[in-house]
């Protein structure tokens, strides 16, 4: 269903709490206009969130799915969610939540503009102009007041949605992330000239623990797309909830989502399978973009503990793949400083965020101006003890 509200005559604005209900062409078409698009904001993925019940009111996702018309054709959309909680998102409000409650104040349900559980940075409000996304900001924020909620957040947006937020008044506040970006002056052209250009320390680490996972008899398959089987498809979802289960939480996806990737989306997806004796022991699953020659580190899981296959499984064999593939972008996912000693370079992220009680804004304020520029300094930090011999240009 679709609620109807007005906001600027020209556009006809909807809320709809049925993402699998939206015109799928129509999204995935504005979607490709954008100037950061990833597979993550495609309205299949989307859908399949909702679909499979891995983002939906039960687990605390309600979807609210915003869009702008005008004559008819779609000028703007944003995906949105009432969250109950902030699991999944990537970006901590938990000290904000609990700072309303200890006022005696309701934090949730709160507004959300992020893709479930995928720390990717991209584009979030899909726009035809600059005019369509000033408006839709405008009816992210109108939602928000009119539902007399705490707070809205738009998480890992690119540099356009973050100026059209702070134009609007939004606080914004930076992250950082770890990315492999080819060197696009000199391309190494394999996984091993990679390795060359890395300091002796740095390259010295990785080839011994390639060595640790070589010597236990682990050896590696790849499948891409369509040829990921539902029986490899079964073992990783095994892997992943295996993950979940030895750090005492419960996955976020269902194995349906995963289904329903296969089905809809086979060309995004490749598998790494770690075997012994031909026997399948480990798996890690990384999302891809053949046309913008992107990649993103997902998700992983082992059978069996076996020293140092998180790296194998999760940087080096995708880290080769990429190479042998002409891709220029690997993205190693949330957190983890560990990752610059693997060839991943600190990258800035962002997200904005808009506060309704004026009390509580004013002191995020603040908070977001000293943890931005904490962040800065650590970013800069990090950048001086680059791994590579000659340090390559950071990305943007």
């Amino acid at each position: 269903m679709s609620q109807h509200t007005s906001i600027e005559k020209d556009y006809v604005i909807r809320v709809h709490s049925d993402p699998s209900a939206l015109d799928a062409p129509a999204w995935n078409s504005l979607l490709a206009a954008q100037a950061a698009p990833t597979p993550f904001m495609r309205h299949e993925y989307l859908a399949a969130m909702h679909n499979s019940a891995s983002a939906v009111p039960d687990t605390g996702w309600a979807p609210q799915f915003i869009t702008l018309e005008l004559d008819g054709e779609l000028q703007a959309a944003t995906a949105l969610y009432l969250k109950s909680h902030s699991y999944g998102e990537y970006v901590f409000d938990w000290a904000w939540a609990d700072a309303y409650r200890r006022h005696g104040l309701r934090y949730y349900p709160k507004l959300l503009g992020a893709v479930p559980f995928t720390p990717v940075p991209g584009t979030r409000l899909l726009a035809r102009d600059a005019a369509a996304r000033t408006a839709l900001v405008a009816a992210i924020g109108q939602f928000a007041r009119e539902a007399r909620l705490s707070s809205a957040h738009m998480l890992f947006g690119d540099e356009a949605d973050r100026q059209a937020f702070a134009e609007a008044g939004w606080m914004l506040r930076a992250g950082v992330q770890f990315h492999w970006t080819q060197d696009e002056a000199a391309p190494a052209a394999d996984f091993t000239e990679l390795l060359a250009r890395l300091q002796r320390d740095k390259r010295k680490k990785i080839q011994q623990e390639r060595r640790r996972v070589a010597e236990q008899g682990i050896t590696f398959t790849t499948h891409e797309g369509a040829a990921i089987t539902e029986a490899l498809w079964d073992f990783f979802y095994r892997c992943y909830t295996l993950t979940y289960q030895a750090h005492h939480s419960t996955p976020y996806l269902t194995r349906e989502f995963f289904a329903l990737m296969s089905a809809q989306m086979p060309q995004h997806w490749v598998m790494f399978v770690a075997r012994r004796e031909g026997e399948p022991i480990a798996a890690s699953l990384i999302a891809v973009d053949a046309e913008r020659r992107a990649a993103w580190g997902r998700y992983w899981g082992c059978t069996e503990p076996v020293n140092c296959l998180h790296f194998e499984a999760c940087y080096y064999q995708p880290l080769a793949w990429c190479l042998a593939h002409g891709y220029r972008r690997f993205e190693g996912g949330a957190q983890g400083e560990h990752k610059m000693a693997r060839g991943l370079l600190p990258v800035a992220t962002g997200s904005a965020h808009w506060l309704r009680d004026e009390r509580f804004a004013a002191a995020v304020q603040d908070f977001l101006a000293q943890e931005g520029q904490g962040i800065a300094q650590y970013v800069d930090e990090l950048r001086e003890h680059t791994p590579f011999k000659t340090p390559p240009v950071p990305e943007a």
